[in-house]
């Protein structure tokens, strides 16, 4: 067996057009299989796409689907549409989510309720209606990805929705591993440590102008406090996501994986 073989296989990715999401798709139809990413921008989703194709080589192993995963009604259609136009869709990665920072005395209860909605209710509808043609199929793969925040709070303010949601994310990965496992699903979620990318750039900086240091300084301090002694890319999470939806953890569900350079360990 190739424990590592996505051939024949049929995934989707919701928040895939950018980001962590875009490189999971990719290797992920390296690996063999057909890959659509799904997301709010039709724009985003087609330059995507474009350099999926281009970077891959794979003209046939790349679509998309506009769909906001928090509008249950377009899920169910994208879901119906996606299984009668691929295939058995049997892979499933919610890479969705955003993020609203205020310290609690500021924080509107609209802004907290609508990052739960983004980072948990829209878990709970892709499950809901994927997850019936998984059942179908008697096999199925559901990725999530969480954060290091399910587990460990911010010391400073401004966090209090996403390592809320973070949390019920993870909690709502083992529930879900146990009402679907006797279909052959595997619900199981990965979890980052803040990684440089584009949209963290503007928080390195405020945060590195707050010390009074240079953001080279600033990430240079934040790696040394890391067993591995450095700071993440998108890159080191995609591994994690392949042997989630690999053969190689079909045993394996309901389970929250650290590719954090070890800050779980030591926070």
């Amino acid at each position: 067996m190739n424990f590592f073989d996505l051939t024949g296989k049929n995934a989707i990715i919701f928040g895939g057009a950018g980001g962590l999401g875009k490189l999971i798709a990719r290797e992920y139809a390296l690996a063999g299989a057909k890959v659509a990413i799904a997301s709010r921008s039709e724009e985003k989703l087609a330059a995507a796409v474009a350099d999926l194709k281009a970077e891959t080589g794979l003209e046939d192993a790349f679509r998309y689907y506009v769909c906001d995963a928090t509008d249950e009604p377009a899920v169910e259609a994208t879901a119906k549409k996606a299984n009668e136009e691929m295939g058995p869709v049997t892979i499933l990665v919610n890479s969705q989510g955003i993020n609203k920072k205020f310290p609690v005395f500021e924080f509107a209860v609209e802004d907290f309720n609508n990052v739960m909605n983004a980072n948990v209710t829209s878990i709970l509808i892709t499950a809901k209606h994927f997850a019936p043609y998984m059942k179908e199929a008697h096999y199925g793969k559901i990725v999530n990805v969480s954060s290091v925040r399910g587990r460990i709070a911010t010391k400073g303010p401004g966090n209090a929705a996403y390592c809320s949601s973070k949390g019920a994310e993870d909690m709502l990965t083992k529930v879900l591993a146990a009402e679907l496992g006797p279909y052959g699903i595997t619900v199981n979620a990965f979890g980052p440590n803040i990684m440089k990318t584009p949209m963290m750039n503007k928080i390195f900086e405020m945060r590195a102008n707050e010390a009074g240091i240079t953001v080279e300084e600033y990430l240079d301090r934040q790696a040394a406090n890391l067993p591995l002694r450095r700071m993440s890319d998108p890159i080191d999470c995609v591994g994690t996501a392949l042997f989630l939806a690999a053969p190689a953890s079909d045993f394996l569900t309901g389970n929250l994986l650290y590719p954090d350079g070890g800050l779980t360990a030591i926070g």
